[in-house]
């Protein structure tokens, strides 16, 4: 504990006394503030000798922190005086920041948004308070498992409630400002024309908030269902074309939004290529069935089914043979050994795909946008309630608050189905192997569903693809190259010129993205290893919150992150960091359910042998879970990257004309009606992604959990 409260003690000191304490003009790590460390380059110390002696505040818990380490005279009092000498300067830190010439503040002042130098010392603070904690017993007396949980409560705490906090105050303001009540809340969270019910009585359409629960149901089910057959396929038969059907089921989530829809409409919509075939050979009558329910539903199943998958393959994987050789050596069949051996213990996978599926529903926003139609979900009655032409704040915020309403029911009846069972199956013994294979009807089963899906999949992106090289698909079908060179053309002459339109986006994009990918699977791999292997205080409510971001349609973060971060302590808009941060806690959810699946499988006496070895939880966690993470990991990677390219709604109020994402230019050249570019920029990201993604699997690698394993891998 010592050692580890002086280490942080003399980080903090550092950053108190030497980084710039306030957002630095050219940026932290051009460095330029090396060169002139005045005004906002000016570090705590100096600012504080020269013009601003509430920065002075800080060194008290650090002063503190040292008197603790160097008089007392037990483990006990030490532990006490460092946590309360770290949350007291990180009270202080953070009063200061608040209260001092900002909007909430009481007084006046020049305060900046808070830089690097107040970054490092308020986390230094952070492991000094946490590292008390580990010494007064608390997480096993590991300072590693208290300094993870405290840093990821702050991270949820600031870039998730707090900038949350400014849209939901809004669904209790009353009318004409007069302050905040529940008098007119509860007439309008119940309002019929959010739960109107009259598409299931048949008196007329249903509200926004249960179209959006049945929507929820029917893609969590069949995204689960469909993930299942694909998983199956991959881990119990032989069927030879399984790479080709890795890239099918991955090639949906690598899909900016709007680029189904666009293709589904061209294809089935009333004018689409095969409902004017069917009218012409069977005379069938042309309908709009795709706009609405339907439609959306198709979209969602196309763009959703990846997820499930990516979080089903490795749980699939990872129930051990052993068991159900045991089950057919007491004469089970392979059906009874599914039924009651296999399937059981993909239940935490399972559960968590249904919940992924439900939330990435509900939360949707470009499919229900592009095929609503008539059909109303809240997440597209949010953004026009923001962007509309009365825009009502008010009204927005109490769509997001029936969204969260969703999301804990459904995280709770998640947490009813898993319950409290064992379903660890990697144990760290020898096993060699192999799994059973599965009985005849349920291979067909998973064959005649999964095969004609990828079989549509790979038509759809094969439209796609064959629209970029046309002037303008559904049209003018003339070939030409005209839509590439537009957006990435390129000029070799006196050096290498990117000049095409979308370059710029394309750099800016992949360079956000490859810094966030791996920050959002590390927090949510984090996140899994701690609610899965570490009991502490209000670690139900801590799992929950985890999910929020995830719940809140993209458009909501965006406009809570202008409102929050748009002024001091912490003024992020029009950076790239608040896009990284952005991704990183609105993707994080994936890696946690993904890593809370897999790591369930992996029994903890994994964990105490480890232990008893003389190794520490950061070790333990380093060489023993985490080579057995594989599939949880690349998952978490590959979505958290995609996601960060491919989204629109989160970064449409976020992009600057310094930082502008791949998704923005499109969404751009869309509303001009240059669907040529657009289609042939979307097509662009899709091969990149997909090089990414190939490229992660093949560093990653495939886990070796049994004998077996290793034989084939030589």
């Amino acid at each position: 504990m010592k050692r580890v409260a002086v280490f942080w003690l003399v980080v903090g000191v550092i950053g108190w006394a030497l980084l710039p304490w306030y957002l630095t003009q050219n940026g932290f790590w051009r460095f330029g503030w090396l060169t002139d460390m005045s005004g906002t380059n000016a570090s705590a110390l100096g600012a504080a000798l020269h013009d601003k002696p509430w920065l002075w505040l800080p060194v008290l818990g650090f002063v503190g922190a040292a008197l603790s380490l160097g008089l007392a005279r037990t483990q006990l009092a030490m532990a006490r005086g460092l946590f309360a000498s770290g949350t007291a300067g990180l009270a202080l830190l953070m009063g200061q920041a608040l209260l001092i010439g900002t909007r909430f503040g009481l007084w006046e002042a020049d305060n900046p948004g808070i830089g690097a130098g107040a970054f490092v010392t308020a986390s230094a603070l952070l492991f000094i308070a946490t590292t008390g904690v580990s010494g007064l017993g608390k997480g096993r007396g590991d300072a590693f498992v208290t300094g993870l949980v405290g840093a990821i409560v702050a991270l949820v705490a600031i870039f998730v409630f707090f900038p949350l906090t400014f849209i939901l105050v809004r669904a209790f303001e009353l009318k004409g400002g007069a302050g905040l009540g529940f008098s007119e809340f509860l007439p309008r969270f119940f309002s019929s024309t959010i739960w109107g019910i009259g598409c299931i009585t048949g008196g007329g359409s249903c509200g926004p908030a249960v179209n959006s629960f049945l929507l929820g149901l029917s893609t969590a089910a069949g995204t689960t269902f469909m993930g299942l057959m694909f998983a199956l396929i991959f881990t119990r038969t032989d069927f030879r074309a399984k790479k080709l059907l890795r890239v099918l089921t991955v090639l949906p989530i690598i899909t900016p939004p709007f680029v189904i829809g666009l293709a589904l409409i061209l294809l089935f919509g009333r004018a689409g290529t095969i409902t004017e075939f069917f009218s012409w050979a069977f005379g069938w009558e042309k309908t709009r069935w795709l706009y609405g329910f339907h439609g959306v539903w198709l979209a969602q199943m196309l763009s959703f089914t990846p997820i499930a998958f990516l979080v089903l393959i490795g749980v699939v994987e990872g129930v051990s043979p052993s068991m159900e050789e045991a089950s057919q050596t007491l004469d089970a069949n392979r059906w009874q050994t599914f039924r009651y051996i296999s399937f059981p213990l993909m239940r935490p996978g399972l559960a968590n795909a249904f919940l992924l599926g439900f939330i990435e529903s509900i939360a949707d926003f470009g499919n229900p946008l592009v095929l609503g139609g008539n059909f109303n979900v809240l997440s597209t009655e949010i953004y026009f309630a923001i962007v509309g032409t009365i825009a009502d704040p008010a009204q927005a915020a109490i769509l997001s608050i029936t969204l969260l309403t969703f999301t804990l029911s459904a995280f709770l009846a998640q947490r009813f189905w898993v319950g409290k069972k064992n379903y660890a199956t990697v144990t760290g013994k020898g096993d060699s192997g192999r799994h059973a294979a599965l009985n005849p009807v349920l291979r067909w089963t998973a064959y005649l569903v999964a095969l004609p899906w990828a079989f549509f999949t790979m038509v759809l992106y094969a439209l796609i693809l064959f629209g970029s090289f046309v002037k303008l698909w559904g049209y003018d079908h003339t070939f030409t190259f005209e839509h590439y060179l537009r957006g990435f053309k390129i000029v070799v002459r006196n050096g290498v010129h990117f000049t095409g339109a979308a370059w710029d986006s394309y750099f800016t994009t992949l360079t956000i993205s490859a810094i966030a990918a791996p920050l959002t699977a590390a927090v949510g791999l984090a996140t899994a290893y701690l609610l899965v292997r570490q009991k502490f205080t209000g670690k139900n409510a801590f799992e929950f919150s985890t999910m929020l971001s995830f719940a809140i349609p993209g458009t909501v973060i965006g406009v809570a992150y202008i409102m929050a971060f748009n002024f001091p302590p912490i003024e992020l808009t029009g950076t790239g960091l608040i896009l990284i941060i952005v991704f990183i806690f609105r993707n994080m959810p994936v890696g946690v359910r993904g890593g809370i699946a897999a790591m369930s499988q992996l029994d903890k006496s994994l964990d105490e042998a480890s232990i008893m070895l003389g190794a520490n939880s950061a070790t333990t966690l380093r060489r023993v879970i985490l080579p057995l993470m594989g599939p949880a990991i690349l998952a978490a990677l590959t979505y958290s990257f995609v996601r960060a390219i491919t989204s629109v709604s989160a970064v449409i109020f976020l992009v600057s004309a310094r930082h502008n994402m791949a998704t923005s230019f499109i969404v751009g050249r869309v509303e001009n009606g240059e669907y040529g570019i657009a289609i042939a920029y979307a097509s662009v990201l899709i091969v990149t992604m997909l090089t990414v993604i190939i490229a992660m699997q093949l560093v990653i690698g495939r886990r070796t959990l049994r004998r077996a394993d290793r034989v084939e891998a030589h």
